[in-house]
C-alpha cells in the first residue's frame, strides 16, 4: 500500500487508553499505521513492518503515540487576549466577566473571529489536540460567526463541535439571534465528518426563563447543549434569587439535561444536583487551570463521579493542551483535599471520558482509539521512558513525565499536521503576524466599551 503512512519506534499506549479504567496496553518499539483516514494496523514494528513495505515511514523517536486528544471545552476567541490591559481594577468573577470576557467578546468582528480561530487551531496541533469543542461569543457578529469558525477548521484539519453562546444580558433580540446562528449551523453541519454544531449557553443567570422556553421548544431532540453551570457562586446565588431554583435544576425542569449536555465548570452544586446529572446522563466538564486562575474554587471530580457523573476534562481558554490540563488537574486534586493518595481511582480516566463524550457527537464508535478501523487522529509526545513502563504505572509516566515534554507528530484524520515539532500546513510566523496586526484593532475596540452590564439585559 503506497499511500500507507507507518508511524514506527514509539511507545504506543493502545486498546483500553479510552475504556472506564485507564490500563492501556503498552506496546515498546510499537507501530501505527493508517491509510488514508484510518488506522489499520496496530503492534510491534517487527510484527508490522513486513505487511507494509512500502508505506512511508515516521519515525517517533522513542516517544509517547498516544490518540490525538480530545478537548471538551474551549474558548477560540481569548487567543488576542493575551496581554490585554483591562485599564481596571478588577476584583472578583462577576467583574472578570463584565470588565474583560463581556468586553472583549464585544468588541469581535469577523477578522478577529477568524485570527482568534487559526491561532487557537495552531497551538491544538502543537499540543497533539485533534478534536475540540469550542464555545463562541461575539455579541456584535453573530450571524454567520460560526461559519467563520467552521473555514478555519476545516483549513486546519481539524474536527470540532462548536457553537454559539445564547446569552440575556444583551438584550432578548440578542439571545435569539444566537439561538438561530446556533440552530441554522447544527442543520448545515449535521452530516459533516469533522465538523458539528451542538446549542450553545452561557449560564444560567444571565438566561431568563423566556428564552430557556424557547431553547427548548427550538431544540428538542438529539441537538444537546454546552453551558456554564456554577463555575462561581454567583451562578447558583442569582439563579436561585430570579427563578427560584439553581441552574442544574433549570436545566432539568425546561428538558435540556440530557447525553449531549455538557456542562463546564460544575464546581458549586449540592449532591442532589450531581445525582440528577447523573441520572440524565449528562456531562461534566472539569477546566482545572481556568478555575484557579480566576479564583472560583476547585471542582472534587472524586466526589462528582461518586454520584455517578461522567467528568471530562477542558481548557476553558487557558490553553490548548489536555496533558498540560491533566496534571494541573491530578496536583490540584490532591492540594485541595490535603490528600497524596486521593484521585488514583477517578482522574486517570478524564482524557478516556472526553473520547466517549465526543463519540455521541461524531459517528465515529472508535474515535480516541489507536485501534484498526479507528480515525487516524494521533499525537506523538517527545518523552521516551526512562524507566519501565506498563498499563499499571502508565498514567504515572503521563502524568510526571509525557504531560510536561514536547509533541513531535501530531496527525488528524491521516494528514501529518505537525512534523518533527514544526507545522507541515501552517506558516507560524505569518499567522503571528496576521494576529498581531488584527489585536490592536480589537484591543482599541475593547477599550472604548463601558462595563456595567447587568447580568440579565433589557
Amino acid at each position: 500500500m503506497t499511500d500507507s503512512v507507518l508511524l514506527g519506534n514509539g511507545v504506543v499506549l493502545g486498546g483500553a487508553v479510552t475504556t472506564h479504567s485507564f490500563r492501556p496496553e503498552v506496546v515498546r518499539d510499537g507501530a501505527v499505521v493508517w491509510t488514508g483516514e484510518r488506522i489499520v494496523a496496530v503492534g510491534p514494528e517487527a510484527e508490522v513492518r513486513p505487511e507494509f513495505p512500502h508505506a512511508r515511514y515516521l519515525d517517533a523517536r522513542g516517544g509517547f503515540v498516544l490518540p490525538g486528544m480530545i478537548n471538551l471545552h474551549h474558548h477560540f476567541y481569548s487567543s488576542l487576549a493575551r496581554g490585554l490591559d483591562p485599564r481596571t481594577e478588577i476584583a472578583d468573577f462577576t467583574e472578570i466577566l463584565d470588565r474583560f470576557w463581556w468586553r472583549l467578546d464585544r468588541a469581535l468582528n469577523a477578522d478577529a473571529i477568524r485570527v482568534s480561530a487559526e491561532v487557537a487551531l495552531a497551538d491544538c496541533i502543537r499540543s497533539g489536540c485533534t478534536t475540540v469543542f469550542d464555545h463562541h461569543a461575539s455579541p456584535s457578529a453573530i450571524a454567520g460567526s460560526l461559519d467563520i469558525i467552521a473555514e478555519a477548521v476545516e483549513a486546519y484539519r481539524l474536527s470540532a463541535v462548536l457553537c454559539y453562546e445564547v446569552t440575556d444580558r444583551n438584550g432578548h433580540d440578542g439571545a435569539i439571534a444566537g439561538m438561530e446562528e446556533n440552530l441554522r449551523f447544527i442543520e448545515e453541519r449535521r452530516q459533516h465528518p469533522r465538523i458539528r454544531g451542538t446549542l450553545g449557553l452561557h449560564a444560567s443567570f444571565t438566561l431568563r426563563d423566556e428564552t430557556l422556553v424557547q431553547v427548548a421548544d427550538r431544540c428538542a431532540g438529539d441537538v444537546g447543549c454546552h453551558i456554564h453551570v456554577a463555575e462561581d457562586p454567583v451562578d447558583v446565588r442569582q439563579s436561585v434569587a430570579l427563578f427560584g431554583v439553581g441552574p442544574v435544576e433549570r436545566l432539568r425542569a425546561h428538558g435540556l439535561l440530557a447525553s449531549r449536555s455538557l456542562l463546564a465548570h460544575g464546581i458549586h452544586l449540592e449532591r442532589e444536583d450531581y445525582q440528577i446529572i447523573a441520572r440524565h446522563g449528562a456531562v461534566v466538564i472539569h477546566n482545572p487551570e481556568s478555575n484557579a486562575h480566576n479564583g472560583v474554587g476547585h471542582l472534587d471530580v472524586v466526589n462528582a463521579a461518586g454520584e455517578g457523573c461522567l467528568v471530562g476534562l477542558g481548557t476553558d481558554g487557558m490553553s490548548s493542551s489536555m496533558l498540560s490540563a491533566l496534571r494541573s488537574a491530578f496536583l490540584m486534586h490532591r492540594h485541595e483535599l490535603r490528600d497524596p493518595r486521593s484521585g488514583l481511582a477517578v482522574l486517570p480516566d478524564l482524557l478516556a471520558n472526553n473520547a466517549r463524550v465526543a463519540r455521541r457527537f461524531f459517528d465515529e464508535p472508535r474515535l480516541g482509539e489507536l485501534a484498526p478501523g479507528a480515525p487516524a487522529d494521533i499525537a506523538v509526545v517527545d518523552a521516551p521512558p526512562p524507566t519501565t513502563i506498563d498499563g499499571d504505572n502508565a498514567f504515572a509516566h503521563l502524568l510526571y513525565g509525557v504531560s510536561e515534554a514536547p509533541v513531535r507528530h501530531t496527525v488528524a484524520r491521516g494528514r501529518v499536521l505537525l512534523e518533527d515539532f514544526q507545522h507541515v500546513t501552517i506558516d507560524r510566523e505569518e499567522l503571528a503576524a496576521r494576529a498581531r496586526s488584527v489585536a490592536p484593532r480589537l484591543w482599541e475596540r475593547f477599550h472604548t466599551l463601558q462595563w456595567g452590564t447587568r447580568f440579565l439585559g433589557s
